[in-house]
């Protein structure tokens, strides 16, 4: 798929108050599969060890199951053995940093928005405390998500919240726009927002940024699966 039909093909964002009436999150999170298992996976299926693990990891997207879990398997069989979880995590991040920006702005979309409250999977739903944050905090995320992604045509804002809560990433986000810290569910206005070039330096760092942040957030979720920073043993 192209940059420009990537960047049209992203789904605008709802309407808060409906989303907000409806919040949902998945089921409990499996564990992942034993680590063997996962490497030694060539099917390319969706429900085999590799897919499940990735999917647990990165989050389930129809990128990570048609492109990065073939691409992964034959990338382990030229690398050197891979001893545990978070090495299998960076030859994923390898296997990413190889693809065009299209493909990787696709990847990053498959992790929920910042304050979102519809769909998020368990992991996801920890990660940003659903639970815990204030309706006019949540609608301020939604607009600031509206925002970024008028100036960075085709990304989702990505970050590795790690503990943090919600209110503090939307000071976070607004830090980045260059914004001042606000509750307010409507300003600035989009149509002040002046989008950068796609493809430009400013775009391709922003989204170089995110790539990492969600290998990040990838090895936080070891430990949230009860997986040790070495995770030998599985």
């Amino acid at each position: 798929m192209s940059m420009r039909s990537w960047i049209h093909s992203v789904t605008p964002l709802g309407d808060f108050n409906q989303a907000a009436g409806h919040l949902a999150v998945s089921s409990s999170p499996s564990s992942l599969p034993p680590l063997a298992e996962s490497i030694s996976d060539t099917s390319g299926k969706e429900d085999g060890p590799l897919a499940r693990a990735l999917a647990l990891l990165f989050e389930s997207s129809p990128i990570l199951y048609s492109t990065l879990v073939p691409a992964l398997a034959s990338y382990i069989q030229d690398t050197p053995p891979i001893l545990s979880y978070p090495a299998l995590i960076d030859a994923a991040l390898a296997v990413i940093a190889s693809w065009p920006d299209a493909q990787k702005a696709q990847f990053i979309a498959g992790h929920p928005r910042i304050g979102g409250v519809k769909g998020l999977s368990t992991l996801s739903a920890q990660e940003q405390a659903a639970k815990a944050t204030p309706p006019e905090v949540l609608a301020r995320l939604a607009h600031l998500n509206a925002l970024y992604e008028r100036k960075y045509l085709g990304l989702v804002y990505i970050t590795f919240v790690n503990g943090r809560s919600r209110a503090e990433v939307k000071d976070e986000m607004e830090n980045v726009l260059g914004l001042e810290h606000s509750v307010s569910a409507d300003e600035p206005p989009l149509t002040n927002v002046e989008s950068v070039e796609v493809g430009g330096s400013e775009w391709t760092k922003e989204l170089e940024r995110a790539v990492a942040d969600v290998g990040r957030i990838a090895k936080s979720r070891l430990n949230a699966l009860g997986v040790g920073k070495n995770a030998e043993s599985l």
